[in-house]
Parts: C-alpha cells; structure tokens; sequence
C-alpha cells in the first residue's frame, strides 16, 4: 500500500473524474486514490464504479445522498487514518488543480506537517475573472485580517497533511459546513500551532460541468468567519 492517499469529492463531474484520475496515475508516483462521490445526478458513480474495477489504486465510497463537502473531507481524513496513510492530499474533482503541483507537495511534507496549495503568493495564478476573481481576493485577504493568520489561501481544498505528525488533530474538530469548512480548518491548524506552508499554484478554470457554490455560501461564510473572529478572542 502507498503511503500516499489523494483524495477528491465528486458531484456531477462525469466529465471531468476520468481525465483526473489518469492524470494522476501519470505522474508515476506511489499514491492510492479515494474518491468519493454524493450519488451524481449525472452518474459519476457509474464510471467510478467501472473504473474501480479496472485500477487497482483506486477506492470509491458512493454515498445515498448529498451530504456535503465537510462531511465527505472527514470520511476521507478517517480513511486515511485507519488505513495508516502517512499522507493525505485533497484536491477538486473539476481539474482545477494541477495534479503536477503533487510531487512537490509530497516532498514537503517529508518534513512538514501541512502544505496548502495558494493562488495568491509569488507565482500563483488564478484563470478566474471578474466578480468570482475579486470576491476571492478580497475574501481571503479579510480572513487573513479577521483571524490574524500568516497565510494567504484559505479557501482551496488543495491540501496536503502528514498525518504521522498531526495526531492531535482531526478534521472532526471542524464545526462549520460547506466551503467554510476549509477556512476553519486553517484556524484549528493554526491554533494547534501548526506552520501553514503556502506554495504557488495556477487555478484553473473547469472547461466540463459547472459551479456547485451555492450564492448564499458568501454569508455562511461571514458568519462563521464572526464565530470564529469571537472564539479567538474570547480566549485570549
């Protein structure tokens, strides 16, 4: 078995799950691929299904229902932990994320404990335009405020954990749901005072399928970001 678990959530990404899972076993590294899909409309699952029969590396978790990026983020830290992964990476389905940014992400946490993969340091780049491109950047720059974090990228799932040095945490301690989940866990890393390493990386935009951020994410995420802004304080 791999020391490596890369892990993806899938939703109606039939045209997308395919291309990403060869791109990944391309890249002729020892990893296992976990992916996870919410009972597609679209019938991912049926593909998963057929593709989990033919590679080896590959595990798929179809779920009744859709549960939720939070809750299928957890299952697959629990995965790899009781599997005794040393290493977990997350990343999105709709091939976003370069899955060439890996091999660099594995070699830091050789001797880290958590890498995130950001749009916005030195070499980073990011194809979104417009309000999505400027809701971002402002987005993570006032997160960056509010909690007082040394870090630039708060809200990508490209991630990456060396569980064997992070036994004290747990992707259960996250309390917010949907995409406030990824900001909340760069606050319980941080308060396990654990480094948050940034490297560079260039975001694509999905050429299949579609956005499944709902509208009302922005104020779910204002709220939790003001628990959070409450909770750090209150205890200090």
């Amino acid at each position: 078995m791999s020391k490596t678990l890369i892990f993806t959530a899938t939703y109606n990404e039939k045209e997308n799950i395919e291309n990403l899972i060869e791109n990944l076993n391309k890249l002729g590294l020892e990893i296992d691929i976990l992916v996870i899909d919410d009972n597609s409309p679209d019938k991912t699952w049926e593909i998963l299904e057929k593709l989990e029969k033919e590679i080896k590396n590959l595990k798929v978790i179809i779920r009744e229902n859709k549960s939720g990026l939070d809750t299928a983020h957890k299952l697959a830290f629990d995965y790899a932990r009781n599997h005794n992964y040393e290493k977990f990476i997350s990343m999105d389905a709709d091939l976003s994320h370069d899955p060439n940014e890996i091999p660099k992400m594995i070699d830091i946490l050789k001797t880290s404990s958590f890498v995130i993969g950001s749009r916005y340091v030195k070499g980073g780049k990011c194809e979104m335009s417009g309000h999505r491109l400027a809701l971002s950047i402002i987005g993570n720059k006032f997160i960056k405020k509010i909690l007082k974090i040394d870090c630039n990228e708060f809200t990508t799932s490209y991630r990456g954990f060396n569980l064997s040095k992070l036994e004290d945490f747990n992707l259960n301690m996250i309390n917010s749901k949907g995409y406030s989940f990824f900001m909340e866990t760069i606050y319980r890393l941080n308060k396990h005072q654990v480094n948050i390493n940034e490297i560079p990386i260039h975001f694509k935009n999905r050429r299949h399928g579609y956005s499944k951020i709902p509208g009302i994410e922005i104020f779910r995420t204002l709220k939790n970001l003001f628990l959070l802004y409450l909770e750090n304080i209150q205890k200090k």
